[in-house]
């Protein structure tokens, strides 16, 4: 049994579980990826958004915006694609507000995906 309520819960498990067919081994892998690449992502797009880089922050945030939709993360995904939104037309004094909205959207991520894994392995 899932220790996240439904309702705090910030991945989809059934939904995500569904999506690579029941296949265990296989969304370990992806968790195991998503573990090791967010962060670094993450730390990028802050720093693209703290030098009003626009490009890069339309970038990174794509990016995040497909790793956290494909894993069932809605929120967070809906959230990424707000910042690449304001990014592609400019919106530099918007940015700031949007990452921190995503940044809170993201909080206590890793620890979910973290019990996700540990749930996959039984």
């Amino acid at each position: 049994m899932s220790r996240t309520s439904p309702t705090t819960a910030m991945v989809n498990f059934s939904e995500l579980l569904a999506r690579v067919d029941n296949d265990r081994d296989l969304l370990r892998d992806l968790l195991s990826i998503f573990k090791e690449e967010f962060p670094g992502y993450l730390k990028s797009l802050q720093e693209a958004v703290i030098r009003k880089d626009a490009v890069q922050t339309a970038s990174v945030s794509h990016t995040l915006k497909g790793m956290l939709a494909n894993l069932a993360a809605s929120k967070a995904a809906a959230s990424a694609s707000q910042l690449e939104q304001l990014a592609r037309v400019a919106d530099l004094a918007s940015l700031p507000a949007a990452f921190a909205e995503f940044e809170r959207d993201v909080q206590g991520l890793l620890p979910e995906m973290e019990h996700h894994m540990v749930e996959v392995r039984r």
